[in-house]
């Protein structure tokens, strides 16, 4: 089974930066987008070399239990593990646009946001949520966060409450013609000849985690690439022994590990057991 140790290894192993630019269609920003998100999979599913596409496109099988896309979350899913969100940004310090979905601890099978197809995609209920978050300068990766959501994210009852008072006080608006909607709200025939509609979408952003984490990893603007990875002490002990013991007796120079304590994304003066693991060159 493929975790995130199998993909920080891989990272270190084939020493691979660069991110292939897309092709298809015009928009530059998506397209790196696009290639951020196949280094991802590359990197859980070792297939970086691997230029058959048949024999490419087998090993995500076996890895990978869903793909999404930006209207489908999530980007991927781990087969009997966890679900992964892919963002770039080309700032080392810029917020992560998370678009009309707010940050996630977890992902749930039950939730109305994802597919009939990724609820049954394998057997599950809940999955870690992964975030990937890639610095992308000339078409090569400056930096990649690895982090789980539990370690930034609060419960989702408070980011849900925020979004059900805003779309309580969009409702009472009088002399409206609302339509019910999975977003804020939905204004139907808007104007006299009843033609024209109006969504009124969420857009959510978050710190980037080079803000958020200041107090325990420092930018370091030296190198040519560092990968940051965070989970909580817990999370990391889940993970399978021997990739544990794989990373724990690896002696390469650029790989620091080191056990840390975050604050509680839910009450901030209490701390949490983690587990930070950064390689740079």
């Amino acid at each position: 089974m493929a975790s995130v140790i199998t993909a920080f290894m891989n990272i270190v192993k084939y020493h691979q930066f660069k991110i292939d630019t897309v092709t298809d269609g015009n928009n530059r920003a998506n397209n790196m987008g696009q290639g951020l998100e196949t280094y991802i999979k590359d990197i859980f599913a070792d297939t970086f070399h691997e230029k058959d596409i048949q024999r490419k496109l087998l090993k995500y099988e076996q890895v990978f239990s869903y793909e999404g896309n930006k209207n489908n979350p999530p980007d991927l899913m781990l087969k009997n593990g966890d679900a992964i969100e892919i963002k770039k940004t080309e700032s080392k310090n810029s917020a992560i646009a998370l678009n009309s979905s707010y940050p996630k601890a977890k992902r749930y099978a039950d939730s109305p946001m994802i597919t009939k197809a990724c609820k049954n995609c394998e057997v599950w209920k809940e999955k870690d949520m992964l975030y990937a978050i890639g610095q992308i300068r000339d078409k090569n990766l400056k930096s990649l966060w690895l982090l789980y959501g539990d370690c930034f994210c609060a419960g989702h009852e408070i980011y849900e409450k925020i979004k059900t008072i805003i779309s309580g006080g969009i409702t009472t608006i009088p002399d409206v013609d609302f339509t019910e909607t999975k977003e804020l709200g939905k204004v139907k025939r808007i104007d006299p000849l009843g033609i024209t509609d109006l969504r009124i979408r969420g857009m959510w952003h978050i710190e980037n985690p080079n803000k958020i984490f200041h107090y325990i990893y420092t930018y370091d603007d030296s190198k040519t690439f560092q990968l940051i990875t965070l989970m909580t002490k817990e999370k990391y002990q889940s993970l399978p022994l021997e990739e544990r013991e794989l990373l724990e007796k690896h002696n390469h120079p650029n790989i620091e590990t080191e056990d840390v304590k975050i604050k509680n994304p839910n009450n901030p003066v209490q701390l949490i057991d983690a587990r930070l693991m950064v390689f740079k060159v």
